[in-house]
């Protein structure tokens, strides 16, 4: 049985695979530390889905990576996990 990071690392090999993969680097960063503050706060999907007033659905889509929330549903998870929303520009890698 092949692994999934095998394959992954097989098709980074291709350029068109890799700049799309690089390209959700942003969402996926986002849905880590997302995942990170519910588990921090201890909080199942369902619990932090009753505490957003949402459902477990969105949670996991949310979780997933691909869907962008907006400002104040980032907002609502932090205040749900109990976590402090920073949002912050850094200058891009010089090309």
């Amino acid at each position: 049985m092949t692994r999934t990071s095998e394959l992954h690392k097989k098709w980074l090999k291709d350029a068109d695979y890799a700049k799309a993969y690089d390209g959700l680097e942003t969402e996926f960063e986002l849905a880590r530390q997302m995942i990170e503050a519910r588990a921090r706060a201890g909080l199942t999907q369902e619990e932090l889905a009753a505490r957003m007033q949402t459902s477990r659905t969105v949670i996991a889509r949310l979780e997933s990576g691909r869907v962008l929330p907006s400002t104040r549903t980032l907002e609502r998870l932090a205040a749900a996990t109990g976590s402090r929303l920073r949002i912050s520009f850094e200058p891009a890698a010089a090309v």
